[in-house]
Order: C-alpha cells, then sequence, then structure tokens
C-alpha cells in the first residue's frame, strides 16, 4: 500500500513541477515578446522593463495567448502584424524554455 502512496505522490509532484516550468516558461517568454515590442516602440532601459511586465500580465486576462496577441498587437499598431507577433511568441518560448532548464 505504501508503494502506491508513494507513486502517487510522485506523479503529483511531477505533475506540479511541470506546470511550475511551463508557468515559468510563458511568463518569461512573454517578457522577452514585451521586450522585444519595446525595442521597436524606441522604449529602452527601466520604461522597456516596465512595459515588458505589462504584457506579461495581459497573459492573466483569458485562457491562451491569444490576449497577450491583441495587446502587443494594438500597442505596436502597423509596426507588426498578429501572424509576426504569434511567430516572434514562437521563438521567445523555445529560448525561455532553454533558459529555464539552464538554470534547473
Amino acid at each position: 500500500m505504501n508503494t502506491f502512496k508513494e507513486r502517487e505522490a510522485a506523479f503529483e509532484n511531477k505533475y506540479a513541477h511541470d506546470m511550475d516550468m511551463q508557468f515559468r516558461a510563458s511568463a518569461r517568454s512573454h517578457k522577452l515578446l514585451g521586450l522585444w515590442a519595446a525595442e521597436k516602440l524606441g522604449i529602452a532601459g527601466d520604461e522597456a522593463e516596465a512595459y515588458a511586465k505589462t504584457v506579461v500580465i495581459a497573459d492573466l486576462e483569458e485562457p491562451g495567448h491569444e490576449d497577450v496577441v491583441r495587446k502587443v498587437s494594438a500597442d505596436l499598431g502597423d509596426k507588426s502584424s498578429p501572424e509576426k507577433i504569434r511567430k516572434k511568441m514562437q521563438k521567445f518560448r523555445r529560448i525561455a524554455k532553454a533558459q529555464i532548464f539552464e538554470e534547473v
């Protein structure tokens, strides 16, 4: 009986760890997207960091990442398209995952 409980606890711990890693990767990728967008907007330094935080927070509005696409697209206007923003998100997601795995 203890073996079953131990396996159950191990699976729960792994699930919690995996969810935490996904959340961290998502937040970091949105921050990278925000910094990229800030550069396109001519924002640098502390203002760029503050803008990137607004992009991360925008992801909390609804499930999925379209809320982030809408925010960045509206902010950038004709400087980028939603399609390009989605491609950048994919690129930054890969970078964020790599960075997080290097830290672990």
